[in-house]
């Protein structure tokens, strides 16, 4: 298991892994098979997992804290261990009602003993984290109702019984929840697709659409519009200085659509012809905003200014459950300054003769932009179209407030 964390972590530092949905769907895979391997203890099997995702997970996102959907999919994954607890807990408690109900019911009848109370329901349900035990139930059951106390012989057939139990449970949840990881990976490899098929209910016939970088997700989503039949012309920005605005042109003409190739400094003048900018992003904030690649902020604005609908396409993997001021956010990141300058014609600008000891000449190449929510009219995920304002309540579905910040607080010091 060390291995395999230790290569990802290694293949992270080094950059070898590119793309957010790539980078998603090999940290998932890595969890999952860390879930199968981790040998699990009687007690508290979902705080042991959780630690161990945990520990696992600061690392990760250590070794390439600006990709932040490591950080999605390992709080993705902690929140699945979180809600299997509860729902075994639930049917285990749901299964112990049933069986006290149905056991010598003629004799309850005759009697009028209460069952299992609600309070006995709720005790057990409190700590999500631990198995129901039967005697933290029995600890809120009337005396009247208490189980008779049995011979030592059946004491050992009931220790045995407890043992089998707490192994049947610990497999059980290790088995549901490498099962819902598999649906996340699962989601994660079909994202394109599912925001692709809702293409022809935002994009019309003769239309023209302006976008900005080499999404796959855009370019997935203009291409079902276009094998719906849509007419529509796009405009590609090319995105410097890695133009990679290049690489979608061609491959939105290899597909049969209209295709413009604009120079990004033109954005603002070609805006006004424009009827829809559509655009990936890196991730989405809880606040509704956007990192996305260098000079999208720019493009939103030139949207603004004009009254053009700026649609922002995203998989659920993108949501990030933080905002944009929290100190685990890291926005950005600098490229190199080879992708703008050839270092043999500015070399004389780059002499540390001076005085100061400083060269004269400084190159800033970030990687991403910050477009705040006001600029956004419309998300589009897997599940549909939002506005910016609902964007926290869907990210609320997906983590929960206990996993936000992975890394382990040692109180004990």
């Amino acid at each position: 298991m060390n291995a395999l964390v230790n290569e990802f972590i290694i293949k992270l530092k080094k950059r070898k892994i590119e793309g957010s949905k790539a980078t998603a769907k090999l940290t998932a895979e890595v969890l999952r098979s860390c879930i199968s391997q981790k040998r699990l203890p009687h007690t508290h099997q979902a705080a042991a997992l959780i630690d161990a995702i945990r520990t696992i997970g600061e690392k990760l996102i250590a070794a390439n804290p600006v990709e932040l959907a490591i950080g999605n999919i390992v709080r993705r994954v902690l929140n699945i261990i979180r809600e299997e607890d509860v729902s075994l807990t639930a049917a285990a408690v749901g299964g112990l009602a049933v069986s006290a109900g149905s056991d010598d019911e003629d004799d309850f009848k005759q009697d009028d003993h209460p069952g299992l109370s609600a309070a006995a329901v709720a005790a057990a349900a409190r700590s999500t984290l631990r198995p129901p035990s039967l005697q933290t139930l029995l600890e809120d059951i009337p005396q009247s109702t208490a189980v008779p106390h049995t011979s030592s012989s059946g004491g050992d057939s009931e220790g045995k019984s407890k043992s089998a139990d707490k192994n049947s449970k610990s497999r059980k949840l290790k088995h549901n929840v490498i099962e819902a990881v598999n649906e996340l990976i699962q989601d994660i490899v079909t994202c394109h697709e599912q925001i692709a098929e809702q293409a022809v209910e935002h994009i019309h016939h003769n239309e023209v659409i302006l976008t900005l970088g080499n999404s796959r997700t855009v370019m997935e989503f203009l291409c079902a519009a276009k094998e719906k039949k849509r007419s529509f012309r796009v405009f590609v920005a090319e995105g410097a200085p890695r133009y990679q605005g290049h690489a979608l042109a061609k491959e939105l003409v290899a597909r049969g659509l209209q295709t413009t190739v604009i120079t990004d400094s033109a954005i603002f003048a070609m805006i006004s012809r424009v009827n829809m900018v559509v655009v990936g992003a890196h991730t989405v904030m809880a606040n509704g905003g956007v990192i996305a690649p260098v000079g999208m902020n720019m493009v939103a604005l030139a949207a603004q200014r004009h009254a053009v609908p700026f649609v922002v396409l995203a998989g659920a993997h993108k949501l990030c459950p933080l905002y944009p001021h929290n100190p685990e956010v890291l926005l950005n990141e600098l490229k190199s300054p080879a992708e703008l300058l050839d270092f043999g014609e500015f070399s004389d600008c780059l002499d540390f003769g001076s005085s100061s000891g400083s060269p004269l000449l400084h190159v800033v190449n970030p990687a991403f932009d910050y477009v705040p929510p006001n600029l956004v009219s419309l998300f589009i995920t897997d599940t549909g179209g939002h506005n910016a304002s609902y964007m926290y309540r869907l990210i609320a579905d997906y983590y929960s407030a206990d996993d936000f910040v992975v890394k382990q607080i040692d109180v004990l010091k």
